[in-house]
């Protein structure tokens, strides 16, 4: 199999990251995963202009990583929290890996500003990537990919068909 004969529109990589893949997304999606769920909490937190932010929970709610939850405070207008759906839950592992990653190769000088544990056990918690079949994968050389049902293979003058 020649991997550049097929076309790369149809990849998931590539849809995943039309929908999550800017900077200030994940940053929002790292607030909601340690329980920030307020608009202003998040502005303030992470430190983006309302109109970012907007954009960015507006795009997570249409996408389905996110609900917007009204709530309304005494004397105050009717806002909304954001919470996680299940599709975001499944995102979880994405978030351990950019952090273990950064961890290891980006440093903070100090150490880590976040540690991340097992509530239950109390270890650390890891990404890790493992077959159906429970073999645990060391790098990309351990696994194999091929052109799945979705994929279109490229004709000479580089199309689809």
């Amino acid at each position: 199999m020649q991997w550049l004969d097929y076309d790369t529109a149809q990849c998931s990589i590539q849809r995943t990251l039309e929908l999550v893949g800017e900077k200030w997304t994940f940053l929002v999606l790292r607030e909601a995963f340690n329980g920030v769920r307020r608009f202003d909490q998040i502005r303030d937190h992470v430190g983006l202009s309302d109109s970012i932010l907007s954009n960015r929970l507006g795009k997570l709610v249409e996408g389905g990583l996110l609900t917007a939850e009204p709530y309304r405070e005494q004397g105050q207008r009717t806002r909304s929290e954001y919470r996680l759906t299940a599709k975001a839950a499944e995102l979880y592992p994405v978030i351990i890996g950019l952090l273990q990653w950064g961890d290891r190769h980006v440093p903070a000088p100090s150490g880590p500003a976040v540690v991340v544990t097992h509530r239950d056990c109390g270890e650390p918690v890891e990404a890790v990537v493992w077959c159906a079949a429970g073999h645990r994968l060391e790098g990309p050389s351990a696994g194999h990919a091929e052109p799945g049902p979705g994929a279109r293979r490229l004709d000479e003058a580089g199309s689809a068909f």
